[in-house]
């Protein structure tokens, strides 16, 4: 009971970091291709509003992921069984690799077609962006998409069988998921209309990084809890988006 409290205090405490940090990205800078962008309301009512709604969405579709992996046995987010160096340090020592390769596989990428290096956000704006992905994009393509889908099917469809095999298929179609879920991002920073206009190469790319941080997370979200799918993925960014990012 005392480890179920532990866990569902962090989860809260998480979501509230969350909703800030998101809040406080409205007024970061965004760099010059979002200049011209003008906000329907003031920026403080756009980021209280901001807030609330990744509150209550991503706390609701996180607190659904929570209860589900419990019942599927996966660690729980503070399972007194995993050491502090499983939970946090291992996951982010593997971030900081994931990112290295990040850096080397988007300059040979980039080679091979017109547009260049992938775009970051400028900084400080970068670390605010690494810190509230790590927690929101973790919550809803790994705690919720990955737990809800191996539920479903596992458990409902197929009567309890076939659930490391099912984690397996869903794991992939999370990384999928994931990867296409940046496409607009993507294509909006260098300015493409459609997704026909994205260089294979490219799209290669995309895929890869985005596949390669989302496969890891998932196994280290099941095996030693959901902060170590978060520091997985903190860490990448940091490297990638914050120190690569600042050259």
């Amino acid at each position: 009971m005392n480890t179920l409290s532990r866990s569902l205090k962090i989860y809260i405490g998480l979501l509230i970091a969350f909703a800030i940090l998101t809040g406080v990205n409205v007024f970061m800078p965004q760099g010059s291709i979002f200049s011209s962008q003008e906000f329907p309301v003031s920026k403080p009512l756009f980021a209280l509003l901001v807030a609330c709604i990744m509150l209550v969405l991503y706390g609701g579709l996180g607190f659904i992921g929570l209860r589900l992996s419990s019942r599927l046995g996966f660690t729980g987010l503070w399972d007194e069984t995993v050491s502090v160096k499983q939970r946090l340090l291992i996951p982010s020592i593997i971030g900081v690799g994931i990112g290295i390769f990040f850096i080397l596989a988007d300059t040979v990428f980039s080679k091979f077609h017109s547009l260049g290096p992938l775009p970051h956000p400028p900084f400080p704006t970068s670390l605010v962006a690494s810190a509230s992905a790590g927690i929101g994009e973790e919550i809803l393509f790994r705690l919720f998409f990955i737990s809800f889908w191996t539920w479903l099917i596992s458990h409902v469809f197929l009567k309890g069988k076939w659930q490391e095999r099912t984690f397996r298929i869903v794991v992939v179609f999370s990384a999928l998921a994931f990867a296409f879920a940046h496409l607009p991002a993507i294509m909006f920073l260098l300015g493409l209309k459609t997704m026909s206009e994205i260089p294979p190469a490219l799209m290669a790319e995309i895929i890869l990084l985005n596949g390669i941080v989302s496969v890891f997370a998932a196994y280290y979200f099941r095996k030693y809890g959901f902060l170590s799918a978060v520091s997985i993925h903190f860490w990448t960014d940091v490297v990638w988006h914050v120190l690569w990012g600042l050259k």
